[in-house]
């Protein structure tokens, strides 16, 4: 019997998705697992795996169409078979629609603005990727010099690539006076730049969060001299492996291990209940071109230090790429976020709903301490955890963090 395929729900908050792609043409076969399509959402491109084998019977929306999550998408079943009277509708594709309606207002919905924007044509026609208006909003480029190579000529990410390796002189620049004072500095010009589907999604849950969840915050600063020492150590053995742990790496580990101990802080909140998850799901915040994504590292708590790298390292590359796989970043339970490599020392975060918690992380320092009664130089890094207090407490919090040292402190309890 025939499978429909439908719109899969790829983010907490997402409401529809663009099909940019179908990666298997009707009446050709697919496995279960191969990539079925290529989806875009507010945060990225997702590649979608296929959930069934088969023969691709019939694709029921065409490619650059908006669909609402769990509208079908597609129809796999065995080469010949006769789905006449299968019961499934097409939504309609409102992706050429789109362009004219009015603008939504500020007070509604997620899902109007993101029928109004996910097409992605600009006023004068032109269709282009959100990951493609985001660079070329970088690089100032006017798309409408831009051809494009996407279905229906829209402008994709390859394309922008293009146009800026045909050399500086594609890049409009704005013409300076042709005399001037030595001293004097050409005004600068207001400039307004349309927020993103990312920038937007990023504002909504962000103002959810510090609205709706009230953030307590709990810092502690942790002594990394033993951590640094066995990372040394670790990543010399790894290195004919073409293998480098990170110290983000260890604090990943380090955070699920403590979170067994305190699973009020590895859970959301309900209708008048706390959920404690399962699994423990790590997030880890990435910086991406006009925003961030979180990606997660699912059972973190039961990998290796190795498993762990490769795996957020795999993701984070697939995140940066535009090319997110659903399970890249979906299921986290707890996100941690560091801003070391910018050379921050402390820091806060928002929560990410509908998580209980999230870890602030600052940079890896050598700072003077004092020893034994003795001035040295040591290791420090400092972390703040903000808390859903509706969920927990200050007193859960603080003795959380000090667990988490017993593992950052003493990391060869990671390997036991």
């Amino acid at each position: 019997m025939a499978d429909v395929v439908t719109m899969p729900k790829l983010g907490f908050d997402m409401a529809e998705g663009v099909l940019v792609r179908w990666a298997v043409a009707e009446g050709e076969t697919v496995e279960k697992g191969q990539l079925l399509a290529e989806i875009e959402t507010d945060k990225a491109t997702v590649e979608v795996e296929s959930p069934y084998s088969g023969t691709v019977l019939k694709h029921i929306v065409p490619e650059d169409s908006i669909v609402p999550i769990n509208d079908p998408i597609a129809v796999i079943g065995e080469a010949g078979e006769d789905i006449s009277g299968l019961d499934f509708t097409a939504p309609e594709a409102v992706g050429a629609a789109a362009k004219d309606e009015p603008a939504p207002a500020a007070a509604e919905t997620t899902t109007s603005v993101a029928v109004a924007e996910t097409d992605g044509s600009l006023p004068d026609g032109v269709r282009a990727s959100p990951l493609a208006r985001n660079m070329a909003q970088a690089n100032q480029i006017n798309l409408a010099n831009v051809k494009g190579t996407g279905p229906m000529g829209r402008i994709v990410k390859k394309d922008i690539e293009a146009y800026l390796a045909a050399g500086p002189g594609t890049v409009p620049t704005r013409a300076m006076p042709s005399v001037a004072p030595a001293f004097a500095t050409p005004a600068a010009e207001d400039r307004t730049v349309k927020l993103t589907k990312l920038r937007q999604a990023i504002g909504r849950r962000m103002t959810e969060s510090k609205q709706w969840y009230p953030h307590f915050y709990v810092t502690y600063d942790y002594e990394l001299d033993r951590l640094m020492q066995v990372r040394k150590e670790l990543n010399a053995m790894l290195a004919d492996d073409g293998e480098k742990l990170s110290v983000n790496d260890f604090i990943i580990k380090a955070v699920a291990l403590t979170l067994r101990q305190y699973p009020n802080l590895n859970a959301s909140l309900g209708e008048g209940e706390v959920i404690h998850h399962g699994h423990i799901n790590v997030g880890v915040a990435v910086a991406v071109e006009g925003g961030l994504l979180t990606v997660v590292c699912h059972d973190a708590d039961a990998k290796t230090l190795r498993q762990i790298a490769a795996e957020v390292k795999e993701k984070a590359g697939r995140v940066r790429e535009g090319k997110v796989q659903p399970d890249d970043v979906s299921g986290s339970t707890f996100t941690t976020s560091n801003l070391g490599m910018f050379g921050v020392d402390e820091f806060t975060a928002i929560i990410n709903p509908p998580e209980a918690a999230i870890l602030a992380l600052g940079g890896a320092r050598q700072t003077p301490v004092v020893k034994n009664g003795e001035l040295a130089v040591g290791w420090r890094m400092k972390a703040t955890i903000s808390v859903d207090h509706r969920v927990s407490d200050g007193a859960e919090a603080a003795e959380f963090m000090r667990a988490l040292a017993s593992y950052i402190e003493q990391p060869l309890r990671m390997m036991a």
